[in-house]
């Protein structure tokens, strides 16, 4: 059959063509499904993905099948006269999904992302004429929203992603052209984009720069007047500091060229503007007698006598006072307003930005965002000599409702002397006359417990001169995006810091006499400034306890402060967590309590969906919300987490909110997502010749994770180790032996490949009394064998052989062919490492001949290698290097590119036998290189070690000495045995 030329589209309406011909791709689910295995650009889409993405919550019961029907049809558009049921070389089956194997240049979403490379290249290279082009190509590709998804309505979230992705490029591309003056290159796209996106208040400013510096000023001037009217319409809000510093821009440079195209007079101007001067002098008059009237507020709170530490903090928070914090408000072109009059009250030789300045501290309850917020604000009260007004918003108060914004500015225009008669009715007209009292004014605002950006924005004065600082456990992200704070989110304190609360608070010498005693309570409490205050206060009302019996008692609470709640005190920890909670909607509470199932540290988007049992684009949302209330943390992009005292609050809600059943099947899931994401993690990265099936297939609900390739399995694997090691953990507490053991079984290789023999040999303990209290021989078979690798890998040589040979016959009894074969090359590896070669080379034939019978090649491969090295050891290595180059030729056929480095590492040995010591060096470097390319670490200074002594015997005394060393800097951590032999080696040369 002759190879068809395709070609798609995605980036707009789905289209296909093939060869030169445009076909109709089908239905519209047909297409949406099309569309999602383009835009993974050739990486597989798990079918729980594909049914996510084409039902969103509501799959019909028959889902998958109709996913397999729509994938028939789509082969046969794509390979004409492929036979029925036939799967074709072009939409390939795998890793739990589907993936579309086309070339590149193929698809125009992966043409648009090599041109976008190319791009940023040329940008990087100080090429911006050379990016431009490339970015305007690029962009030339894109016909419309992504997958054709109609305007306005919701788009599954790869689609929006590729928009997104689109909308970015379109910024860079406008900022290069800008910079280079070439904006009319983009103009085009940057128009399109800023069209979809009306309310994209980056993309409208550079389209008004963009259409301003191609002449058409009053079109840029116009879309500045558009944006900001659908802004104050549809959001309630004015244009940020970036539109508004477009805005400036244009309108500033217009002034100025109709003054000059207008030949305007200056002294006639200076005539005119004295003219108009005496109405402007009767208005000066009237303000300042208006402002003479109005009261200096001192309204901050008292400070806190016992504040330690936040340095990096303070600093960040005065850089955005003294106008350094460029970024927070999107101008760099700000003039200092004071630098006519260097002695004007308040000017530190600061430069005040043109907007009001904004900050945004934010943080979980009982982090000190108050009292950092309070303790700034007296530090630079200096600075605001009009006055300091301050409110507690009550945002999250379980006994009241938020203060509503209209009370709290009533509030600020009594203390700023206000009549009552004056004061206006409406929450616009105070908001107003607010503003109008604070213009030209230098005021401190201080809004604490802040509920969200709408209890704020009527808040927030419009003079310059002004500062207001917000707390909230909300980020309040309107108020960055729209309003241009700079946020700052509070983490714990550091543990010198928490130990520097402790000394404030009961004295240096208390402190002193206990320092064990206070490192544990500084763990306990996770830092948290509330958490050590109500430990120290209870401290400080018992000067005659001693530390250690305090931290026993927090300790007996199990990370909980119930040990040390007051019935008489005004809150405590676990109430102001709740006023966090209780804010949240059914799902994400549910969510939070059942993340107290979670063995930790931390959590992805799909263990939580499996956890909670839903969708994970609606466990993403949930995450979103928690995050955003600061009951978790995300630590690292996808990765959620959260301090121990918010998880032993999480874990009283979910024992008193959710029931045994609930937990138990929250538990079954999360083991299940784990297990099944681990063996298809397993399967792409180097399986056994015997293999281990899951003993059930895995509900929809746990939501394994979908794995592109062996790169994303050893990527989880590694990201995963320690989240695994808990759920083990969590296997074995709970019962759950069947999943301990194939867990354990999942890790046997990542943890060999990795060096992490330690972890290895306990965990094959673990799982070998998993096995034992199933009673299941096939289970106890592979514990067996996984637990005479780990000891072989630590040199027990003793146990690895009974082991291994107790693992032999438990294979033979299951009929397990390959596990026997397997097992013999363990006890071929073990004999060799204690030098009886001989009994080595007589359990590796029997192995060959299992794998041959069993048809088994990689299997087959692993067997050679082992005869040849056996067979070089002695000296019969013509012998060897025949085995040896037969398994090469396998395993590069098979593309196992770690085992190849194993073979080109005993082809050294056999050469080195030979004395071709030369020949030896090439094939440990070839190794080498293969080792390092798989990233594996542990053989790669094996093969070091080897290569040295190839130099060595070459006479190359620096290069072995140089392997060597690097040999020695990997397995002084992992192998003590062997590091103590390269020391000896590395001695002996060097003296």
């Amino acid at each position: 059959m002759e190879p068809v030329e395709l070609r798609f589209v995605v980036l707009g309406a789905v289209r296909v063509w093939r060869d030169g011909t445009e076909v109709d791709p089908g239905p519209p689910l047909r297409r949406t499904l099309l569309a999602l295995l383009l835009a993974r650009g050739g990486a597989p889409v798990a079918v729980s993905d594909l049914v996510e993405g084409l039902w969103a919550d509501q799959p019909p019961a028959r889902a998958v099948n109709m996913i397999h029907r729509h994938i028939g049809e789509l082969r046969r558009l794509l390979e004409p006269g492929l036979p029925a049921r036939a799967e074709g070389g072009l939409l390939i089956r795998g890793a739990g999904g589907y993936r579309l194997a086309v070339p590149a240049g193929s698809v125009d979403l992966l043409r648009f992302r090599e041109l976008a490379a190319r791009a940023r290249d040329a940008r990087r290279a100080e090429q911006p004429v050379r990016a431009v082009a490339a970015f305007a190509e690029a962009l030339a590709l894109w016909q419309g929203p992504a997958a054709g998804c109609p305007a306005g309505a919701p788009a599954h979230p790869v689609f929006s992603g590729l928009d997104l992705e689109h909308a970015a490029a379109v910024r860079e591309a406008a900022d290069t052209a800008l910079d280079c003056g070439t904006a009319d290159r983009i103009l085009p796209a940057l128009a399109d984009s800023a069209s979809r996106h009306p309310l994209d208040e980056g993309l409208q400013a550079r389209l008004v720069l963009a259409l301003a510096s191609t002449g058409r000023r009053a079109e840029a001037l116009d879309v500045y007047r558009s944006t900001a009217a659908r802004l104050a319409d549809e959001l309630g809000v004015d244009p940020g500091p970036e539109l508004s510093a477009a805005h400036r821009r244009v309108a500033t440079a217009t002034d100025t060229a109709t003054r000059a195209d207008a030949g305007t007079d200056t002294a006639t101007g200076a005539e005119d503007t004295g003219t108009d001067g005496g109405t402007g002098a009767e208005s000066a008059s009237e303000a300042d007698e208006t402002t003479a009237e109005l009261v200096r507020p001192a309204q901050l709170p008292a400070a806190l006598p016992v504040f330690a530490g936040r340095q990096p903090e303070l600093e960040r928070l005065r850089a955005l006072i003294d106008g350094d914090d460029h970024d927070a408000h999107g101008d760099h072109d700000r003039h200092d307003a004071h630098d006519d009059h260097p002695g004007d009250p308040g000017d530190r030789g600061s430069r005040p930005p043109q907007t009001v300045a904004i900050g945004v501290i934010a943080g979980t309850a009982g982090v000190g965002k108050s009292t950092l917020a309070v303790h700034l604000a007296h530090q630079v009260a200096d600075r605001f000599p009009d006055g300091q007004l301050y409110v507690n918003l009550r945002g999250f108060d379980p006994a009241a409702p938020p203060v509503p914004p209209q009370e709290a500015l009533r509030g600020f225009l009594d203390a700023l002397g206000v009549p009552p008669q004056r004061i206006p009715a409406g929450l616009d007209a105070q908001a107003a006359l607010y503003r109008s009292l604070l213009a030209d004014r230098r005021v401190l605002v201080l809004l604490d417990n802040a509920r969200d950006s709408a209890q704020v924005r009527p808040l927030l004065p419009a003079s310059p001169g002004c500062l207001v600082v917000v707390t909230s456990r909300s980020r309040l992200t309107a108020l960055t995006t729209s309003d241009g704070a700079r946020p700052l989110t509070l983490d714990v304190l550091t543990p010198a810091e928490a130990r520097a609360s402790l000394v404030l608070r009961l004295g240096g010498a208390r402190v002193a006499a206990e320092p064990e005693a206070v490192d544990e309570i500084v763990a306990l409490t996770a830092r948290l400034p509330l958490a050590l205050a109500v430990v120290a206060a209870r401290a400080a009302s018992h000067p005659g306890f001693r530390l250690a019996a305090l931290a026993a008692q927090l300790r007996e609470a199990h990370g909980g402060l119930d040990a040390f709640r007051d019935p008489e005190a005004a809150i405590d920890v676990q109430a102001v967590f709740s006023w966090s909670y209780d804010t949240l909607g059914p799902e994400a509470a549910r969510l939070f309590r059942l993340l107290a199932l979670h063995p930790g540290p931390d959590v992805t988007v799909h263990a939580a969906a499996a956890l909670a049992g839903l969708p994970v684009a609606r466990t993403r949302a949930l995450l979103a919300e928690l995050t955003g209330a600061h009951l978790l943390t995300e630590h690292a992009p996808g990765r959620h987490t959260c301090h121990d005292l918010l998880r032993a609050y999480a874990t009283e809600l979910v024992v008193a909110d959710e029931s045994d059943d609930e937990r138990a099947a929250g538990v079954r899931r999360v083991l299940d997502h784990y297990l099944h994401t681990a063996h298809t993690a397993v399967l792409l990265s180097e399986p056994p010749p015997s293999l281990v099936t899951p003993v059930a297939p895995a509900e929809a609900s746990a939501r394994p994770q979908p794995l592109a390739d062996e790169a994303a399995a050893l990527d989880w694997l590694t990201t995963e180790r320690a989240v695994l090691l808990g759920v083990i953990q969590q296997a074995v507490d709970g019962g759950h032996d069947a999943h301990v053991w194939q867990l354990v079984w999942t890790l046997e290789r990542f943890h060999e490949r990795f060096g992490h023999l330690q972890d290895y040999l306990a965990l094959q303990r673990t799982a070998l009394a998993a096995a034992q209290r199933l009673g299941d021989a096939h289970a106890l078979a592979q514990a067996r064998h996984g637990l005479g690798r780990a000891c072989l890998l630590l040199h027990q040589f003793d146990e690895s052989n009974a082991q291994l040979r107790a693992s032999y016959g438990l294979f033979e009894e299951c009929g397990d062919a390959n596990g026997q074969a397997t097992t013999l090359l363990g006890l071929w590896n073990a004999l060799t490492r204690q030098g009886r070669l001989k009994e080595a080379l007589d359990e590796a034939g029997p192995a060959l001949e299992l794998f041959r019978a069993s048809g088994h090649r990689k299997g087959q491969a692993y067997a050679l290698i082992s005869m040849a090295w056996g067979e070089a050891n002695l000296d019969d290595c013509r012998s060897a290097l025949t085995h040896a180059h037969q398994a090469l030729a396998l395993f590069q056929d098979l593309g196992v590119r770690m085992a190849e480095g194993h073979t080109w590492d005993t082809l050294g040995h056999v050469h080195r036998r030979l004395g071709e010591h030369r020949r030896a060096v090439l094939c440990f470097e070839r190794a080498l290189v293969l080792f390092r390319e798989t990233g594996n670490p542990y053989e790669e200074a094996f093969v070091l070690n080897r290569l040295g002594d190839a130099q060595h015997a070459a006479d190359d005394r620096q290069d072995a000495l140089a392997s060597w060393r690097t040999a020695l800097r990997v397995l002084a951590g992992l192998d003590p045995v062997q590091a103590a032999e390269i020391r000896a080696k590395i001695g002996k040369l060097a003296s």
